[in-house]
């Protein structure tokens, strides 16, 4: 058997093949930081289902995976190698691969002339700003896809940044813009950020590949890069898993099985980290700090002791910051959150439930 790994920069894949080519198992998950947990989880897993398997041929790949592989030995295999010997072994006549990761972006140009284009440390335009956008708008990110679907107009949204997004989208979702509508506008703007960065003026055409998450699972994404390409790319079958099937196509040592977890569990042992002295050596000092900040504080009182009251309400670009305050100074009450892009429903909400109070 042959096993590749993807370690990328937010998801763990595993792809096991026989000798001919054929995909015997795979997993495709988030792995929160926790590398060697998810691989021994994965290794588990694989026991498991065959429980025969002593040794197979081993290779890993992706953004995090070069250290896990120094570390126990392992071969590694630069994924965009991977990624193009899978498409040509699977797709033949394929004549440029669009991939969108995690924190990664990348355009192979196969054929005569390959050229491969990455994104640099910028994440801007790839799955994490996806994500971010969609905690902007307070939906989940699939949601985002769905939203998209019921879009009747785009917005010219910036993506190179999220904060640069952020300040176009902020002043939108304020002045009442659809969610759907700027659904459907985040993934133009992820297209255009795309081929714009990554391209730099190469034309796009012919049998275009769609890999990764934010394009497997959204089918608005992939018809954005199709309108801004004037294209109709596919998104094949087994899309998550061109890496690791890559890898395991390249994979040429044999390895033990059975010995894996052992190298794992000792590497991760093996990395320390320097850490910053604490801000306080014990409880006392701590306790010193806070009485010496707490001098100067606003006296408290609740709205049931005051006859009368004054409202201060700051309606900001993202919060809503609201003080109730008695003639004699006591903050009476207190009111802080995202304005979630209404704010005159925030407001409305707090001032309905104070005046009960």
């Amino acid at each position: 058997m042959q096993i590749g790994l993807d370690i990328g920069s937010t998801t763990i894949k595993i792809a096991v093949l026989d000798d001919a080519g054929n995909l015997l198992f795979h997993k495709y998950e988030r792995h929160y930081s926790q590398i060697a947990e998810k691989i021994l989880a994965l290794h588990k897993e694989l026991m498991t289902k065959f429980p025969t398997l002593h040794s197979a041929r081993l290779a890993i790949s992706g953004s995090g995976g070069i250290g896990v592989a120094d570390s126990c030995g392992l071969q590694f295999v630069q994924e965009v190698f991977a990624e193009k010997i899978c498409a040509e072994k699977l797709n033949l006549g394929t004549d440029a691969i669009i991939e969108l990761g995690g924190e990664d972006a990348k355009i192979l140009f196969l054929g005569r002339h390959f050229d491969a284009r990455m994104n640099d440390s910028c994440a801007g335009g790839t799955g994490a700003f996806i994500d971010q956008m969609a905690s902007l708008l307070n939906v989940e990110t699939p949601q985002m896809n769905e939203l998209a679907q019921q879009a009747q107009n785009t917005y010219t949204i910036a993506s190179r940044c999220g904060v640069f997004a952020k300040s176009d989208i902020q002043p939108l979702l304020n002045q009442g813009a659809e969610k759907s509508d700027l659904a459907a506008s985040i993934f133009h703007a992820v297209a255009s950020q795309a081929i714009t960065g990554l391209a730099k003026g190469r034309p796009i055409s012919g049998n275009v590949l769609y890999l990764g998450g934010p394009l497997t699972f959204m089918s608005c994404l992939r018809d954005a890069f199709d309108s801004v390409l004037n294209i109709k790319g596919v998104c094949p079958e087994n899309s998550l898993l061109y890496v690791a099937m890559g890898a395991a196509f390249c994979a040429e040592h044999e390895v033990d099985l059975t010995t894996l977890p052992e190298k794992l569990q000792a590497a991760a042992a093996q990395h320390s980290f320097e850490h910053l002295p604490p801000l306080f050596k014990n409880e006392g000092e701590y306790t010193v700090f806070k009485k010496r900040h707490s001098k100067e504080s606003v006296a408290i009182g609740t709205p049931a002791e005051a006859s009368e009251a004054f409202i201060g309400i700051d309606s900001g670009s993202t919060t809503i910051k609201i003080a109730v305050m008695s003639p004699d100074g006591k903050l009476l009450d207190s009111f802080y959150q995202s304005n979630k892009g209404n704010p005159v429903v925030a407001v409305r909400n707090y001032l309905t439930d104070f005046y009960t109070k």
